[in-house]
């Protein structure tokens, strides 16, 4: 599990296609290193990623074809940067929101501003996802957790503002209009939303079948 706080920047060394997805090899911070162990969970952009090797301070990991089609990994070119967080350990503060690392889709970025007191960044969220979409609720964005400002269902939009410290910690900077992003619905809110679409529809039903 992870928190959506992003701990640092990993840099992309080499990207290998394989048979069953792609080998990347990452160069990450010396003070992320610590304990670090084979088959230990990493959340890379926001993707859960276990480690396969270690060899100084170049961890390598692969991601399988199915992690390939519903996350931006496969848009990452070598010198790229990526948000890294290490899995989170019982007791440890929580000052984003509960992740998975299971990314549930990309959303394409329709505007983005990283300068000046209206840095933003908005974008446009596919079916079934946005049904997920609520002002002041949380969703992960490349692995950072994020309030969104504005949001509009039925058009699939939503608006998160960006503070200082979030620009500077994550690798938005690379990013621009057009370029898609990892995206993770809050677990609480899609059983939620589900829940109450059953019991809806479970009613609208019963109405219909009195008629």
């Amino acid at each position: 599990m992870y928190t959506g706080i992003v701990q640092g920047l990993g840099r992309v060394v080499t990207l290998t296609p394989t048979i069953s997805g792609l080998h990347l090899t990452l160069r990450i911070p010396q003070a992320l290193l610590h304990d670090l162990q084979i088959g230990a969970s990493v959340s890379v952009d926001g993707v859960c990623l276990s480690v396969v090797t270690i060899d100084g301070e170049l961890v390598s990991f692969d991601a399988i074809n199915a992690t390939l089609e519903r996350t931006n990994l496969g848009d990452r070119l070598v010198g790229d940067v990526v948000n890294i967080e290490r899995s989170a350990r019982q007791g440890d503060e929580n000052g984003g929101h509960a992740m998975y690392g299971h990314v549930s889709d990309t959303a394409r970025i329709s505007s983005i501003e990283l300068d000046g007191a209206r840095a933003h960044v908005e974008l446009h969220v596919r079916a079934p996802w946005r049904n997920y979409l609520f002002p002041r609720g949380f969703l992960s964005i490349n692995g950072c957790s994020l309030t969104l400002a504005e949001a509009d269902s039925e058009r699939g939009y939503c608006r998160v503002n960006l503070i200082p410290e979030t620009i500077r910690v994550t690798g938005l900077f690379q990013y621009k209009v057009g370029d898609r992003l990892n995206i993770e619905v809050e677990q609480q809110t899609q059983v939620l939303v589900d829940v109450i679409e059953r019991v809806l529809e479970r009613q609208a039903a019963r109405r219909v079948s009195n008629m």
